[in-house]
């Protein structure tokens, strides 16, 4: 599984979680609302739920990808 991983070039996938984490530009960002709610304890509806993990999908990719990436280069 990890072999697929380290496949994903590393430009695109970091603008398309940029891209998602940033998601809608206005008013806030899902991501962070939906961090705010969870620090708060109002992310209890399934798909606030299903919604912080979608926008913080690519982001955690990304940091998997580039701790890969830092750990062969060793």
């Amino acid at each position: 599984m990890l072999k697929y991983i380290d496949q994903i070039p590393l430009l695109p996938l970091a603008i398309a979680a940029t891209v998602m984490a940033l998601a809608p530009f206005a008013p806030e960002p899902h991501l962070l609302e939906k961090s705010r709610m969870l620090i708060n304890g109002q992310l209890i509806k399934p798909i606030d739920i299903f919604d912080f993990f979608w926008h913080s999908f690519l982001l955690l990719l990304l940091v998997i990808r580039l701790m890969r990436l830092k750990s062969a280069a060793r």
